[in-house]
């Protein structure tokens, strides 16, 4: 079974307005409201695949009632921890307006509550996955994903960790089975100016060499890189489309690797179908349907015959 963990999801509430005139009334003229969150995200591309996950995290109050129910009625299990105080943020995001996101904060999380989360870890099995995503709430401790990760490593649990900064290297040296940083993010660790596929490979090593079994480097428009378990370097643009939505494509890379994964295939073909998952969400409004996940598949693999 593939666990994911959202620490802080979120409701996230879409809008476009036309036009958006600060210190003004604004109407919208549409409203999508979606569960949030990088772990949920990864989650609903696996279902599109086919692939059956669990999604693990803490929610509270009536925003934490939605996000369940609505990860329920996608099809997708969930195992929440409920939190007392507070409620579940809610992220608005102005479609039109530049991009421009309000996002709350979240509830505090307790450390009773972050027991019994460590607690549901120390309980998987060596055949699971785990799929760590997203920053860390500003109100839970700094060093939780460094721990979930002690855990994880000494159950011999394989374990994707997809964060940024000392979250990120500071728990390299628990051997995370997939990383997939993007290229501003490796330009951040590193202080390094990184904007071609050729710029992230040297970087990329360094990240394996501290540790990491495999690195999925995204480019957004501009590909991705690979460097595997066994040392091999694959670099691939990505197919060419119309980009609708940025959000969540690392996340359906992500999805779209491990999908191949579990299914058994090698880390050729988990890369090829982590660059088709992560175009084709962004070529759609929501997320992408596996089938249109395995048209782009299709298309990169004649590109390189």
């Amino acid at each position: 079974m593939i666990y994911t963990l959202t620490l802080n999801p979120s409701i996230d509430y879409i809008i476009k307005t036309g036009s958006f005139n600060t210190g003004m009334t604004n109407r919208t003229v549409s409203e999508q409201i979606y569960a949030g969150g990088k772990g949920i995200n990864v989650s609903l591309v696996l279902k599109n695949l086919g692939v059956k996950s669990t999604v693990l995290g803490f929610i509270a109050g009536f925003t934490g009632d939605k996000i369940e129910s609505d990860i329920n009625d996608m099809g997708i299990k969930t195992d929440f921890i409920r939190l007392s105080d507070g409620f579940s943020r809610i992220n608005v995001k102005l479609a039109d307006a530049e991009g421009t996101e309000i996002n709350g904060a979240g509830p505090e999380i307790d450390s009773e509550s972050l027991d019994r989360l460590y607690e549901k870890i120390s309980n998987l099995n060596k055949d699971d996955i785990m799929v760590l995503s997203g920053s860390i709430p500003g109100k839970a401790a700094p060093d939780i994903y460094e721990k979930i990760c002690k855990i994880l490593s000494e159950k011999n649990i394989r374990f994707t960790l997809d964060t940024t900064g000392a979250a990120l290297t500071d728990a390299l040296k628990y051997h995370p089975f997939l990383i997939k940083p993007n290229h501003h993010e490796l330009s951040e660790i590193y202080g390094a100016d990184i904007k071609t596929r050729d710029d992230v490979i040297p970087y990329a090593k360094k990240l394996k060499g501290a540790g990491a079994v495999n690195v999925l480097v995204s480019l957004g428009e501009n590909g991705g890189v690979l460097i595997d378990e066994y040392d091999a370097v694959r670099s691939l643009p990505a197919p060419k489309g119309k980009c609708i939505n940025f959000v969540g494509a690392g996340d359906a890379m992500i999805a779209g690797f491990l999908s191949e994964i579990t299914k058994g295939g090698d880390y050729a073909s988990a890369f090829v179908t982590a660059i088709a998952s992560g175009s084709a969400s962004a070529f759609s409004e929501h997320f992408a349907s596996a089938e249109f996940i395995y048209q782009l598949k299709k298309l990169i693999l004649s590109e390189r015959a």
